[in-house]
């Protein structure tokens, strides 16, 4: 549905009219939008996720290799965000409508108000190049311990 033509992304400019209508063909691109949707949406409910359209491999495959590392970080931002988001509240409630709850206030909206990755930016600015504490880029393994990662 959206402009351009993918076929003609992959075969490219010089490619023939019948080289264009095979590939549309094998991806199932001669098919009407709705009917490609309900039958990748069946796909779905199957546990099938299609393949990729630049690489051809099986996009559950491609997303279960990453599943575990996604867990992980989840897991990490939940152990440090729910402790803080919880001390932060009792800091902010005991000093009701002072400085400090302003302040938290204030800090926590500029936090859930800029995305995730300039926070992510900023934090490695600050971390990684400015204080060194850790490294700018890291590549988690699937050997690596808990610790490790």
């Amino acid at each position: 549905m959206l402009p351009g033509d993918v076929a003609q992304s992959i075969l490219g400019q010089s490619a023939t009219p019948e080289a264009l209508a095979n590939l549309r063909a094998d991806m199932g691109l001669d098919k009407p939008a709705l009917e490609r949707y309900l039958s990748w949406l069946g796909g779905i409910l199957q546990g099938d996720l299609g393949n990729s359209l630049s690489s051809g491999r099986d996009i559950g495959e491609m997303i279960g290799g990453r599943l575990g590392n996604t867990l992980f970080l989840a897991m990490c931002t939940a152990i440090i965000a729910v402790p803080l988001a919880v001390i932060l509240g009792m800091i902010a409630v005991h000093f009701r409508n002072g400085m400090v709850d302003k302040l938290i206030s204030v800090t926590t909206i500029t936090a859930i108000s800029l995305p995730e990755f300039f926070i992510g930016y900023l934090l490695i600015l600050v971390f990684a190049v400015n204080l060194g504490w850790l490294p700018s880029s890291s590549i988690i393994y699937d050997g690596m311990s808990w610790g490790e990662n």
